[in-house]
């Protein structure tokens, strides 16, 4: 049994849920996000201010995307009314980024600044060696802050490169001088 899909949803105020030919619509105060839903193998019912979700047929995918169909509705409800944020860290000597509107300039230890251009419904924002990705939504910014992160990945060394904010690198021991 799936613990998250078993759990209904609760909608908070201001947000509307639209269910038409498998795609699920929500909206809500910063904006409007959808999912296409397979309605073969999991059944979506909308009452008032729940949504409950549970498998249309007894098979091992139904029963696999009942939770994972249940996770995806909880962040777009969340990113409609609250947002999602992921914070990069950069570290190394020289190693700095700036926003300019939609464009994110990285010096990050190439002969050339690397340009990323940022996603319509996102912004980013440099304070001082922190970039922070904003938006609302989650799939879109995880993907986006992994493009970030992959322009110069923290190598085990000095750990020097672009790091998810708390993200643990493994340190290596290095040569050893005789």
């Amino acid at each position: 049994m799936s613990r998250l899909g078993k759990q209904p949803i609760e909608l908070p105020a201001g947000v509307e849920v639209a269910l038409n030919d498998g795609v699920i619509t929500i909206k809500g105060a910063k904006g409007e996000l959808s999912e296409s839903i397979n309605e073969r193998l999991v059944k979506i019912a909308i009452d008032g201010s729940t949504i409950t979700l549970e498998p249309a047929k007894e098979s091992i995918e139904a029963r696999a995307l009942w939770g994972t169909y249940a996770a995806i509705i909880r962040n777009l409800v969340t990113g409609v009314t609250e947002g999602f944020e992921k914070k990069l860290e950069i570290e190394g000597v020289g190693y700095r980024a700036e926003a300019q509107g939609q464009n994110l300039t990285l010096n990050v230890g190439y002969s050339h600044p690397v340009q990323l251009t940022v996603p319509d419904g996102m912004t980013a924002t440099v304070e001082k060696n922190v970039i922070t990705i904003a938006g609302i939504d989650k799939h879109a910014i995880g993907q986006f802050a992994a493009n970030v992160r992959k322009v110069r990945q923290p190598e085990p060394y000095k750990g020097k490169g672009i790091r998810y904010q708390g993200e643990q690198i493994i340190r290596k021991q290095g040569k050893k001088a005789v």
